[in-house]
């Protein structure tokens, strides 16, 4: 499933061939993906004036409101020559006035694209959210605040997009692990310092994965090519009974709110970074 890193290297790929161009129709093939299509006729001849992204949501900006796209499970995007040949799963295609299109492929049909007239950030997927983890206002100090008595665990804590937004599971494990906290620990109960130690946990596994993604996925203008979504070289996760990368004890497993979660019981210890004063 793509994530936040894997939506905003979408994001880049697409961002130039569309800044600027009018939208001048669409096919809608299938309009049945997991909420109706919404490209209201109004819609024709607008310009679109930025790509941009808010949590997993792709925004492109027109000039009344925003087409909020999302890629579900399965989903990819492609610029190609409005006359592109079909091919299976391909639901939607917004045509462009330089005699291209951007094509929305959803094997899985979870995708979306709906429409929000300004303020965009009113729809009610986006009202609500909370900090995007690569911004400023994400920080150690945050989460402290937000995990005040907050008994669930860490792990869905920080998977709660009315905290954080983007920090899917692979992410989770990987940043609860750099930051050496135990997944299954209540939000609580984790100190400030490694509060602190997980925001910055969070901004550097997303911006490497970003960083990745930018260098792997694959061509945005071809037809038959695929998402190519990164591969990284992951401490934890998918990784459960191998022995960890920095210290050797085998990896452990369980799930929490039915999510696989790996992490090491040495380097990630049940109690070393409780609060005292909790």
């Amino acid at each position: 499933m793509p994530e936040l890193p894997e939506v905003e290297t979408t994001r880049r790929g697409i961002e130039g061939h569309l800044t600027g161009r009018k939208l001048t129709g669409w096919t809608v093939r299938n309009p049945a993906l997991r909420w109706p299509v919404e490209v209201p006729e109004g819609l024709r001849g607008q310009t679109i004036r930025a790509v941009g992204r808010r949590a997993k949501y792709l925004l492109l900006h027109l000039d009344a409101g925003a087409l909020i796209l999302h890629l579900g499970m399965s989903g990819s995007l492609r610029v190609l020559p409005a006359d592109a040949p079909v091919l299976k799963h391909d639901h939607v295609d917004l045509l462009l006035d330089d005699g291209r299109m951007l094509r929305f492929n959803d094997p899985r049909r979870f995708g979306s694209l709906l429409w929000q007239p300004v303020p965009v950030m009113e729809h009610w997927l986006l009202r609500g959210l909370g900090p995007e983890p690569l911004e400023a206002s994400f920080s150690g100090a945050y989460l402290k605040t937000a995990a005040r008595r907050r008994k669930v665990a860490v792990k869905n804590f920080i998977m709660d997009a009315h905290v954080v937004v983007g920090v899917g599971n692979i992410y989770a494990n990987e940043a609860l692990f750099m930051a050496g906290i135990r997944p299954s620990m209540r939000a609580q109960r984790v100190t400030l310092a490694r509060y602190q130690q997980l925001a910055a946990a969070i901004r550097d596994v997303l911006e490497s994965a970003i960083a990745m993604g930018g260098t792997t996925l694959r061509d945005f203008v071809n037809q038959d090519g695929q998402p190519g979504y990164f591969r990284q070289s992951l401490y934890v996760y998918g990784r459960q009974g191998e022995p960890c990368r920095v210290c050797g004890t085998r990896l452990k497993g369980l799930r929490i709110g039915q999510r696989a979660t790996v992490f090491c019981p040495k380097c990630q210890p049940a109690q070393s970074m409780v609060a005292r004063e909790c």
